[in-house]
């Protein structure tokens, strides 16, 4: 890897994007990569916009993801999916909220994590570390909701990748 690895995240208030953003931060570090990471909250007290850059890789001078250079695109939130598409570059990948069946998930606030696990199947950083920085982000009461988030996450990614 020679440039940074760029990922916005975006959805509601109240949708733990801050939170995932905070996941994929110490799963990158932990990977040994160096991480900048910065938010924008807008009216997210209010159910209004969050998004949330993550960049990381072997050196990242900036926080913010320049406009339209996004590798990856998570979008939390469905109304937020068009409102944030110009984020992305040519060739990156969306990972939209429609990938994840929630009836699935054991807790529906894990609904953040299940996305992370989507995109972890497109990042080279070991389970091993998503699961380490999972733990480190979030209280010990959490742990199995999330890991089974995750690895559905995980599991809708390959599926969708067997589509034709």
């Amino acid at each position: 890897m020679k440039k940074p690895v760029n990922i916005v995240i975006a959805g509601l208030g109240g949708q733990g994007v801050i939170k995932a953003s905070d996941i994929l931060s110490e799963a990158a570090f932990r990977s040994g990569f160096e991480v900048k990471k910065s938010e924008i909250h807008g009216m997210s007290q209010r159910g209004g916009s969050v998004t949330s850059d993550v960049r990381f890789g072997p050196q990242v001078l900036s926080p913010m993801v320049p406009p339209g250079e996004a590798d990856f695109l998570v979008v939390l939130a469905p109304d937020q999916v068009e409102v944030n598409r110009g984020q992305l570059r040519a060739g990156g990948v969306l990972i939209a909220p429609d990938l994840i069946d929630a009836s699935k998930l054991s807790n529906r606030k894990s609904f953040n994590v299940a996305l992370l696990g989507a995109l972890s199947a497109h990042l080279g950083l070991g389970e091993e570390k998503w699961r380490a920085a999972i733990h480190s982000c979030l209280p010990e009461k959490l742990h199995p909701a999330n890991e089974q988030a995750f690895a559905e996450g995980r599991r809708a990614a390959a599926a969708k990748k067997l589509e034709p």
